[in-house]
């Protein structure tokens, strides 16, 4: 199944309407997005940085954190009026405009292996 952003925020704001009731507020949803974001930050310390596991890290699934913080995010910006996907692909183009050139000229990243 194919998903844009927008169909997405759709799904969230039904989901939120039927099984959630209503939005948590904006202040809410930001600290918990927060918080979804430091979930996201603990695995990818774990498992690609150099802190070690604890028993209660095994089980943590990576792409379900990420979900998690694209729920949140997407309940943000249902609540304050963001179309998402036209932000997203505007901002796309902005990047692409003003990076065209600096990355691939940064020895830096074109002469240095990627980290694993």
């Amino acid at each position: 199944m194919t998903l844009s952003l927008t169909d997405a925020q759709a799904l969230v704001d039904d989901w939120v309407q039927t099984i959630g009731v209503r939005y948590f507020s904006e202040l809410t949803n930001t600290a918990i997005l927060m918080e979804e974001v430091g979930e996201v930050a603990r695995v990818m310390a774990r498992r690609y940085g150099d802190q070690s596991n604890k028993p209660s890290d095994e089980s943590a699934d990576l792409g379900e954190e990420m979900a998690d913080v694209l729920f949140v995010l997407l309940c943000l910006a249902n609540q304050t009026g963001v179309d998402l996907e036209s932000a997203f692909l505007a901002k796309m183009e902005r990047r692409t405009e003003r990076d065209r050139e600096r990355h691939q000229s940064n020895p830096k990243l074109r002469d240095a292996a990627p980290s694993t």
